[in-house]
């Protein structure tokens, strides 16, 4: 078999068969041009004329004939309008400007309706004039919110460390290039920065009669359904969630103003493009011009104390003293015996002395060595309210020994910030729960002592992590156990 050399021709449109039947090659866009000029000239003829029946007390030419010029104005619009936005480079108008109709707005287009309907039946010039005032403020109104937002420049700089529930402040600057033409009452504010949806759902409900009563005094009472419309938002993770109002920016100067920023939940917020605003000059119309600015910041978890932190420091202190202390060669201090202190240690001189066991201490500040170990899980291990209090306790733990000057370690599956505390609180920040090997496994025994949080069971920990090593188990009632307390 041989393939057909005829190939499908594309679907033509009204208009094309129209110039094709009449052999006229002219492009479909002239062609609707024409027929838009054809439609609204036969409008004005059509409203010249009921304004001609009107005078000579036709009443029903009039209706007829006012009908049929707002029908073809109509039609034009409808036919035309859209054809000619759609050629219109769709990237250009959204990065250029959008238009939002305001209160005020739809106020003053229903004020040129009723002034509009008396000028269409009586032939007031004086009402015409007022009407193509009306409508020119408009233009103005549109022509002037666009010159005021053309050529702006604008920045967002951010906070280089930001923390959960903590206030910040970041800083948006705005440049005014032109060397003339200042600019009025402009807003700067995140792009589509609420994001929600809407859709028809039938929810349980009960017929009652008679309705308005209580529940008790009601006679009849039927499980029923209602069609209800739900709204569902989704969360959301832009930057800014206020506005900067710039009431006046001088031509060719810089102004600045600060935002308080403000993240409930730890991870990683961006933001693609940022909106400049006004309703200058009268607030008709609310002009805005989209900017593509692309920044992202990171949040770190929270690291205030909570209950478990001030619960388990004391005990994370205590036993990393007692690893610390007798490590190194300088003598730190001859106090009392304690019932687990070393016999090597005790001072016979000093207990001959004070006829009481005495014992020295020795310590090094560079003995001093912690390493936090956060054990990352699966999903669906613990609950999640219980994974974040564990992000949250790693975090809090981190930066109060950080803040101490302890020799400070971390390790994660994942992780490769080293020592820098800031590293591992962003590490901390987009953590999830995910399927990996225990880290756990990993730990070789040195001269750290560790803090390890993993939801293992204290059964599969190995024997020499025991000594040196304080365990935090998540999502169990019994979260810690200290050095040498398996069970």
């Amino acid at each position: 078999m041989y393939a057909s050399s005829k190939t499908a021709e594309p679907a033509l449109s009204g208009i094309q068969r129209i110039t094709r039947g009449l052999h006229v090659d002219l492009p479909e866009v002239w062609v609707r041009f024409l027929l838009a000029i054809v439609g609204l000239v036969l409008a004005f003829a059509a409203a010249l004329f009921s304004t001609v029946s009107r005078e000579s007390g036709n009443l029903w030419a009039t209706l007829i004939l006012a009908s049929a010029a707002l029908l073809l104005a109509v039609i034009v619009g409808l036919t035309t309008v859209p054809y000619l936005a759609r050629r219109v480079s769709a990237a250009h108008l959204r990065d250029a400007f959008d238009y939002d109709v305001t209160r005020v707005g739809i106020f003053y287009v229903i004020a040129i309706l009723l002034v509009a309907i008396p000028a269409l039946n009586t032939g007031n010039n004086l009402l015409y004039i007022i009407v193509a005032a009306m409508l020119a403020a408009i233009l103005v109104s549109g022509f002037a919110s666009a010159l005021v937002l053309r050529e702006l420049e604008l920045d967002v700089r951010l906070p280089e460390h930001v923390f959960a529930t903590r206030p910040t402040l970041g800083r948006i600057v705005l440049h005014n290039p032109r060397r003339w033409l200042p600019s009025f009452s402009i807003s700067v504010t995140a792009h589509n920065q609420e994001r929600t949806a809407s859709h028809w759902n039938w929810m349980p409900a009960t017929f009652a009669f008679p309705p308005g009563r209580p529940p008790e005094k009601q006679w009849i009472k039927l499980p029923d359904r209602k069609l209800r419309r739900v709204r569902t938002s989704e969360p959301a993770t832009d930057i800014l969630e206020g506005s900067a109002y710039f009431p006046y920016i001088p031509a060719d100067d810089v102004l600045k103003a600060d935002l308080e920023l403000r993240f409930d939940r730890r991870g990683r917020y961006q933001q693609d493009s940022f909106t400049l605003a006004t309703r200058f000059p009268f607030a008709f119309l609310t002009k805005s011009r989209r900017i593509s600015l692309a920044r992202e910041i990171i949040v770190y978890p929270r690291v205030d104390p909570t209950d478990d932190f001030f619960e388990v420091l004391p005990l994370i202190t205590g036993e990393f003293e007692i690893f610390a202390r007798g490590r190194g060669y300088d003598l730190y201090r001859i106090r009392e015996y304690m019932p687990e202190d070393s016999a090597r240690h005790v001072d016979w001189k000093a207990t001959a002395k004070s006829g009481s066991l005495k014992v020295r201490e020795f310590s090094r500040e560079d003995e001093r060595k912690l390493r936090i170990v956060f054990d990352n899980l699966a999903s669906g291990v613990v609950s999640e309210a219980a994974y974040e209090d564990a992000v949250r306790l790693a975090a809090s733990l981190s930066w109060h020994f950080a803040r101490a000057n302890t020799e400070i370690s971390f390790a994660a599956q994942g992780y490769q910030g080293g020592p820098d505390i800031y590293r591992f609180l962003a590490y901390l920040a987009v953590v999830k729960p995910e399927p990996a090997s225990s880290v756990v496994e990993q730990l070789q025994a040195s001269d750290e002592y560790n803090i390890i949080l993993t939801a293992r069971p204290r059964g599969t920990i190995p024997t020499a992590l025991w000594a040196s090593s304080y365990f935090v188990f998540i999502g169990q009632e019994k979260s810690g156990s200290k050095s040498g307390s398996p069970a």
